[in-house]
């Protein structure tokens, strides 16, 4: 976008000057590799599923998978064998 001021970037000669990782290498190789992934014939990945990968792999980075698996498995089992006055409630939108 013309005018647009992008202060909020790193100079990348400047990290490479001071010796800072600037890791396009990793992120370019991801990106390829679902690209990939969603480009192989007969692959069941969709849109969705890469997305579920990335987030996965954005919590894992995080150091807050732990946190997330034990609010999933608690999720899914109330879905999966939910309490007896659960049934009386009516979803409203």
């Amino acid at each position: 976008m013309p005018g647009l001021v992008r202060s909020y970037r790193l100079p990348v000669l400047t990290a490479l000057a001071a010796g800072w990782p600037i890791a396009t290498g990793a992120v370019e190789g991801a990106c390829r590799h679902l690209t990939d992934r969603l480009d192989i014939t007969g692959a069941r990945w969709g849109l969705d599923g890469a997305e579920a990968v990335l987030q996965l792999r954005a919590l894992i980075t995080n150091g807050d998978f732990e946190d997330y698996w034990i609010f999933h498995t608690a999720r899914e089992h109330q879905r999966l064998y939910p309490s007896p006055d659960q049934h009386n409630y009516s979803l409203t939108a």
